[in-house]
């Protein structure tokens, strides 16, 4: 007997000119990105592109809303996976941030980092669907019942850490992440 493999569906053209966007900046930094750039690598007309993203701004507005919306319902999931109680949204941070191989963490990082840097060179205001989301993580985190401190604590660590891995500052190693993680989750403990 033959097992037929069915080919997961083709992204639609709108997700194509996203993905094609980010990998040019990814690959070629900012200025490599131009709607004609764009519209080759997805496998589109320029006005094809154009139907969908009527300008650059456009395209960088769309990359920053798709970002904000997959940090929101990767948050929403990690705290679904987080116990309920005290400190259950910087668990879900600290997860996001650590739980995670080293490997998955660098892909997340490097693609929002080119999606942060594109819309930030261009216009700073387009980062404004990303800021309303981390607003929200913020929020969660300072009322999740924890000391005062320690919920932001675990925020700005992995905020910190982000701006690493965007920057090419430094990786921690294996006994590094393990020690930071330690750290940070002792810091999430309530006194008994």
């Amino acid at each position: 007997m033959s097992v037929v493999q069915i080919a997961p569906p083709a992204p639609d053209v709108r997700t194509r000119i996203l993905d094609a966007a980010e990998t040019i900046v990814r690959a070629r930094g900012v200025p490599g990105l131009t709607l004609e750039a764009a519209a080759r690598e997805a496998g589109v007309s320029k006005g094809g592109l154009l139907y969908h993203f009527g300008s650059k701004e456009a395209l960088l507005a769309a990359l920053l809303t798709r970002l904000a919306e997959f940090v929101s319902q990767d948050f929403v999931e990690g705290m679904e996976r987080s116990p309920p109680g005290p400190g259950r949204a910087a668990r879900a941070m600290l997860a996001w941030g650590l739980e995670v191989s080293e490997a998955e963490a660098n892909e997340r990082c490097d693609r929002a980092a080119a999606v942060f840097l594109a819309a930030f060179h261009h216009d700073p205001a387009l980062l404004d669907p990303i800021r309303a989301v981390v607003a929200g993580l913020r929020e969660a985190v300072m009322t999740d019942g924890l000391p005062p401190g320690h919920g932001m604590a675990v925020m700005a660590a992995m905020d910190g850490l982000f701006m690493a891995r965007i920057f090419g500052m430094y990786e921690l190693a294996p006994a590094e992440r393990r020690d930071m993680h330690a750290a940070l989750s002792r810091l999430l403990e309530l006194p008994t």
